[in-house]
């Protein structure tokens, strides 16, 4: 398929995607992990109160931690949650861990997945379960939390402690929870350095495998016998699962699509998969949305160059002619590239976007709103689309997004400032 780059220009029309002053200092906040030497926030989410909710990566004295943080609405730590506003621990106790999404679940209760490092090399996918107070629910797992190890060791990924933060790599996992409460866990599998597969894995609601999901509890994903690798799941509204990755880490930009009893949905697209190229270039999916009337946006970036990318596709998993011609659309911010990392749709059928620009002090904090149509929304923040903003004086990297009960924005990352602080910034709507 051919790509089309949008070099978006510079168009105002009112102060949405600005900072929000009245959050927190000037807009933004540091979110604090009681004696952490650094943190990277990796998922925020937002509870029914309106508080947030955000899982990081910390790093301590003895090694990484999940941590899972929560705010009041205007920016400052709840105090009531866990120890001075946090939780910082291990899913398996004398090993590291890392969180990567949080989840609140029907009942008020909080899910946090991420992985556990089996050793230096490897990692395993991971939950934990806690109640409003940050406290673990001792009938969910093993007293609370779950490390998930699939028959054959098939569930160790790789851990990739050597690449720089904001470069997309082999660490990924996600979540989502059925109405019935039982839980979707997108993982993936390292065979060796040049041959791995994804995992679509389904969990009870006391986070055993529920072998009625393909007769096993789990799916291997993998597309043609080549190198297959996920970053997101998506529930869809009929109950069918969408994962979307790369094949070939990262050749093609890959979607595909499962039955809710676990088996390939092969009316998707050819056979149940779809990729796609970038103008010749390789392409990665960060995430994928579902719309309202179904159709779905992809987001994520090209390589070399690495570009914003986006793509739209109808629910059946062919090109929407009606989006760039059906083609994928790269929008092209900084001299040294751009990704997007995460998406959020909102009730009218458009989406938020949050990511980064690559490169030293040129990474940057970027925040994006596309129509439903799958076009950037041009009256949209600073320059047309999208916003750009530089938090601290150096690396700042925008890794999700959510939006508050008022249509405000809320972007959570990470900030270098002699060492990574997990960040969380306001935008308004």
């Amino acid at each position: 398929m051919s790509i089309q780059s949008a070099f978006a220009s510079p168009v105002t029309r009112n102060n949405a995607g600005a900072l929000d002053t009245t959050f927190a200092a000037s807009g933004k906040t540091q979110v604090y992990f009681v004696g952490s030497l650094s943190s990277m926030a990796n998922d925020v989410a937002i509870d029914a109160q309106g508080r947030l909710l955000v899982a990081a990566k910390v790093t301590m004295a003895e090694g990484s931690r999940f941590g899972l943080a929560r705010l009041l609405e205007d920016g400052s730590a709840d105090l009531d949650f866990g120890k001075q506003g946090s939780v910082i621990g291990q899913f398996e106790k004398g090993f590291e861990a890392m969180g990567a999404k949080v989840r609140v679940m029907p009942d008020g209760n909080i899910l946090l997945v991420g992985l556990h490092y089996e050793n230096a090399h490897r990692t395993l996918p991971a939950l934990a379960l806690f109640d409003p107070q940050g406290r673990l629910i001792q009938r969910f797992g093993d007293n609370g939390q779950r490390v998930v190890r699939l028959p054959g060791d098939l569930s160790q990924g790789m851990r990739d402690a050597w690449l720089p933060p904001g470069v997309p790599g082999a660490e990924a996992c996600d979540v989502e929870v059925q109405p019935d409460g039982r839980i979707l866990v997108l993982a993936n599998h390292h065979f060796e350095l040049a041959d791995h597969v994804g995992l679509l894995i389904r969990l009870d609601v006391e986070g055993s495998l529920d072998c009625s999901f393909n007769g096993r509890g789990f799916v291997v994903v993998r597309h043609l016998l080549m190198n297959t690798w996920l970053s997101s799941l998506t529930l869809q509204h009929d109950g069918r699962i969408l994962v979307g990755g790369s094949i070939n880490f990262p050749e093609e930009g890959l979607l595909a699509r499962y039955q809710a009893n676990g088996s390939l949905d092969s009316s998707f697209a050819v056979d149940g998969f779809m990729t796609f190229r970038a103008l010749g270039h390789r392409a990665q999916v960060s995430q994928v949305i579902q719309q309202p009337n179904g159709d779905i946006l992809c987001f994520g970036s090209s390589r070399e160059p690495m570009h914003c990318l986006t793509f739209k596709v109808h629910s059946n998993g062919r090109p929407d002619i009606h989006c760039n011609a059906g083609h994928p659309q790269c929008l092209a911010i900084g001299p040294n590239g751009c990704q997007w990392n995460a998406a959020q749709l909102q009730p009218d059928g458009g989406v938020l976007t949050a990511g980064a620009t690559i490169g030293g002090i040129e990474a940057d904090f970027l925040l994006g709103r596309y129509l439903p149509d799958g076009h950037p929304d041009l009256g949209f923040g600073a320059e047309g689309g999208y916003s750009r903003t530089r938090l601290g004086p150096s690396m700042d990297t925008a890794t999700c997004v959510a939006a508050q009960a008022d249509g405000s924005i809320v972007v959570g990352g990470y900030s270098l400032h002699g060492s990574y602080k997990a960040v969380v910034a306001r935008y308004l709507a």
